[in-house]
């Protein structure tokens, strides 16, 4: 595993809070509560935490999709949330990947033109991208799917083919929401490890909310969500 103790910071959030109307708190739901947080570049995080704590909207947040009521997120000396929302949409489509527990792949494209959607999102020449598309591909064990469709696809498959989607435009960081909990076992394993090592050898930096302890297990730094705000664990995460 590198070490990346003396990296720099890629990913600096100070003081984030998020609420969500609820008739039952006239003042709105705290979900997140003054957190902050930084990441340094090349670094796996895991994030950890029961359901409903806050673990998606905290990426939400991190990735852009949504906008915090207070705080901000830096995102390699980038302050997301001074941007227009054009000016956002172009960050987060550059910068930072995004695998989902569901894939979200569009069911009548192939499996390379689902991956080659990040570059026709930027209006760039997709076929200049098409290469280094079959070469992930490849890289993840896919180079026989190349012309399937997601329906034609196991669930690890179209898991691996979302990160291929989230790695095509060389992000700086992959937002990995619950992404093998949709999955059986064996392909859960092989998901986790495919992540980490896209992190040790590629030195993309991963942050993943998770409920899998064998997951967590396996990052640099585990984080538990709790009352809106994280808490470093430093004792072993049980696999």
């Amino acid at each position: 595993m590198r070490n990346v103790t003396d990296a720099r910071t890629l990913l600096s959030i100070q003081n984030l809070a998020k609420r969500y109307d609820s008739p039952d708190h006239p003042d709105g739901l705290a979900i997140l509560d003054s957190l902050s947080l930084n990441v340094a570049a090349g670094s796996s995080v895991a994030i950890m935490g029961p359901s409903g704590s806050g673990k998606s909207t905290l990426l939400h947040l991190i990735g852009g999709l949504d906008r915090p009521d207070h705080g901000t997120v830096v995102l390699d000396e980038v302050d997301l949330y001074t941007l227009t929302d054009p000016e956002l949409a172009r960050v987060r489509n550059r910068d930072i990947g995004f695998v989902f527990q569901h894939h979200h792949l569009l069911p009548q494209c192939t499996v390379l033109e689902n991956t080659l959607l990040p570059a026709l999102v930027e209006n760039r020449n997709a076929s200049r991208f098409q290469d280094r598309a079959v070469n992930l591909l490849e890289r993840v064990g896919l180079s026989d799917r190349i012309s399937h469709r997601p329906g034609e696809l196991s669930g690890g498959e179209r898991q691996r083919v979302a990160v291929v989607r989230a790695l095509l435009l060389q992000p700086k960081v992959i937002l990995a929401d619950e992404p093998t909990g949709a999955l059986d076992a064996e392909s859960a394993q092989n998901l986790s490890e495919l992540l980490l090592s896209l992190n040790e050898e590629h030195g993309v930096t991963v942050i993943a909310a998770t409920h899998s302890s064998v997951f967590a297990s396996k990052m640099q730094r585990v984080l538990r969500l709790r009352d809106g705000s994280l808490e470093e664990r430093h004792e072993p995460v049980e696999a």
